[in-house]
């Protein structure tokens, strides 16, 4: 009997031990960046290969990488605690590589610039090979982004240039213009951080909707879209100026203005409305 109870025991923790999330940390080298890119995948408790999921990306800001998130945004417990309670449907959560702390001699961010095409990158390399390897997205209906600062506004204007690829985009103190140098460039003649600055600017997320067709603006409404700002932060006002922007050419947008700042207290909390908004988002586009 006592033997009995021991390998019921034992199986018992190996199933609790199956059903755990898991973050994998993968790489993928690039033919047009020219050089390995690390990523971190969270796979929910449960994850079968066999079985499809939804994706979710979730970008890091500048000053980053993709480690932020697991390391100091603690993602993993909140995504395991919104599955638990039904607040997130189990997806796969992939956290891409778009930086390095050294702003001056590592090229950061989402677009493309000399040397350095990591949207092509992005759409032609990444998300194709990182979905088929663990069977998730695949469609719009199934297919969510959001990020913080940098990867905030890398977020809404992937999401404002592909469309067609995304249900919803989420913008966490999203860095989404730089017309009035809310971050600002280097004087060292050779900082790549000078070429992060300058491509925001020429990626503006508010000049986009302002120069919106008829055309792209109806595309446009087929995506969800959430911005959330702290109210000591300086990238607020953006925010606050797509928002209006977008709402005028009736999209349906959301914006929460919190009280804090540019910080990670701002945006481990912010994940617990992000994930839901993504999670709600997938049943809207269900046979895309």
């Amino acid at each position: 009997m006592k033997h009995i109870l021991i390998t019921l025991a034992l199986l018992a923790g190996c199933l609790v031990a199956s059903a755990q999330s898991k973050i994998v940390t993968e790489s993928i080298q690039s033919k047009l960046l020219g050089c390995e890119q690390k990523y971190n995948v969270y796979l929910p408790g449960g994850y079968d290969a066999g079985k499809a999921y939804p994706v979710i990306y979730l970008l890091h800001g500048l000053y980053g990488d993709y480690s932020n998130w697991v390391s100091i945004g603690r993602m993993k417990d909140v995504a395991d605690e919104l599955i638990a309670s039904g607040e997130l449907v189990p997806a796969v959560i992939i956290m891409p590589n778009a930086g390095d702390n050294d702003v001056h001699n590592y090229q950061n961010g989402y677009f493309n610039v000399v040397d350095w095409p990591y949207e092509d990158f992005f759409f032609q390399e990444f998300l194709p090979a990182a979905e088929k390897k663990y069977n998730c997205g695949g469609s719009k209906g199934k297919r969510a982004i959001m990020g913080l600062s940098m990867g905030g506004g890398g977020s809404i204007v992937y999401a404002q240039r592909h469309p067609d690829l995304f249900s919803s985009a989420y913008g966490m103190s999203a860095w989404l213009d730089n017309r009035h140098r809310e971050v600002r460039g280097s004087n060292r003649p050779t900082s790549k951080l000078t070429i992060t600055d300058e491509s925001v600017r020429e990626h503006s997320a508010l000049d986009f909707v302002d120069n919106a067709s008829p055309e792209t603006i109806g595309q446009l409404k087929t995506v969800e879209w959430f911005l959330d700002c702290g109210d000591d932060d300086s990238l607020m006002p953006l925010s606050v100026d797509l928002h209006l922007k977008m709402k005028k050419a009736g999209l349906h947008s959301e914006l929460r203005v919190r009280d804090g700042g540019h910080t990670w207290e701002y945006w481990h909390t912010a994940l617990r409305t992000s994930l839901p908004f993504a999670s709600r988002n997938f049943s809207k586009h269900p046979t895309l």
